[in-house]
């Protein structure tokens, strides 16, 4: 039986410091995005797979781990893409408003 002081610490515990937030000195721990409410049942998800370019995941990647340093509670890169994806299709269903839909549909050529 190991001893109070000898006693191996739960890795996976959720009371455990963020470890950027101690290399950057935040006292506060902020709900991370994408993380349920106590009591709230898991939503189901499924594994995707999608090609992106070198340069988009690039910066997809560098932004997660600025968002991290700046204290943006984000809890994960899957949090952050739904969250991306959500306001990406939020967008689309404005239909000829859309942002998105403007950038993916060539203008016209006016003769």
């Amino acid at each position: 039986m190991p001893t109070r002081r000898n006693q191996t610490p739960d890795l996976f515990a959720d009371q455990l410091p963020d470890p950027v937030g101690a290399a950057i000195h935040r006292r506060e721990t902020p709900r991370p995005l994408g993380r349920r409410p106590a009591g709230t049942a898991p939503e189901s998800k499924r594994k995707a797979g999608f090609y992106l370019s070198d340069g988009l995941l690039g910066r997809f990647n560098t932004r997660f781990y600025e968002l991290k340093l700046a204290g943006v509670a984000v809890e994960n890169k899957s949090a952050l893409l739904e969250a991306a994806l959500a306001y990406a299709l939020d967008d689309l269903d404005r239909g000829q408003e859309s942002k998105i839909l403007k950038r993916i549909r060539p203008v016209p050529l006016q003769r």
